[in-house]
């Protein structure tokens, strides 16, 4: 049996997944410099836990999400956002694609709370570094524009849980679905995770290097622009 393994998301994995997602954007040295030095790693799992359940209900027909848990203790150890392009979201059939990984719906009241509660969190990154980001949608938006991808929008393993495969187990996962659609798979890439993408067979298209030194940064905020291409093209 697999040590993990790859399910689907639902609103309870709220907290876990809050843990294991800002465990592993701390470690990104420009995601950091987002936060003024008094803000805590503790304090935001709290702020993005309040968050989550809106997050993962939004846009529910584009948007897909897996979590890898560990096996034997059911703990998440990884999480994937995925997004399909807005003209593949159903089935020949009328059914969602790729359902299991679409999160389960709520019900009004339900939705109407986890609004409420996610709109009274605290989330205030610095609003002076967007330019840096701004440029990379240049390019992220211009490559999308060219033809329908699948997006790989968001990957995060904890720190305690990387060097054992889970974030290339999650790829490969979304690497199927792509193979099934007959879609290649588009990513931004960060110089931490960019390993991963080379060894599964992305390609880097473009790349955009900035200086982030009057931030506060090491200097070089390296985005890289990935593609997989399926070798099963509809």
């Amino acid at each position: 049996m697999a040590p993990w393994e790859i399910v689907p998301c639902t609103v309870a994995d709220a907290g876990a997944l809050a843990r294991n997602n800002m465990g592993a954007y701390w470690e990104d040295p420009t995601w950091i410099l987002l936060w003024t030095k008094d803000i805590k790693q503790e304090f935001l799992i709290e702020q993005c836990a309040k968050r989550m359940p809106r997050n993962l209900l939004r846009d529910r027909e584009t948007l897909r999400h897996q979590k890898a848990v560990d096996a034997s203790s059911g703990a998440v150890v990884g999480y994937a956002r995925w997004i399909l392009p807005s003209a593949r979201t159903v089935t020949a059939g009328g059914e969602p694609e790729w359902a299991e990984a679409q999160v389960p719906d709520v019900g009004a009241d339900e939705k109407k709370s986890f609004e409420h509660v996610a709109s009274n969190a605290w989330w205030n990154p610095r609003d002076d570094m967007s330019g840096l980001d701004e440029k990379n949608l240049i390019v992220r938006n211009r490559i999308l524009a060219d033809k329908p991808y699948i997006e790989l929008d968001y990957l995060a393993v904890h720190p305690d849980n990387k060097g054992k495969g889970i974030g290339t187990t999650l790829v490969q996962s979304g690497i199927e679905q792509a193979e099934k659609m007959g879609l290649d798979i588009f990513t931004l890439a960060f110089k931490m995770g960019r390993g991963i993408y080379e060894r599964l067979g992305f390609k880097e298209v473009d790349r955009v290097i900035q200086d982030d030194s009057a931030y506060g940064g090491l200097g070089e905020y390296g985005a890289y622009f990935m593609v997989y291409q399926c070798s099963h093209k509809r």
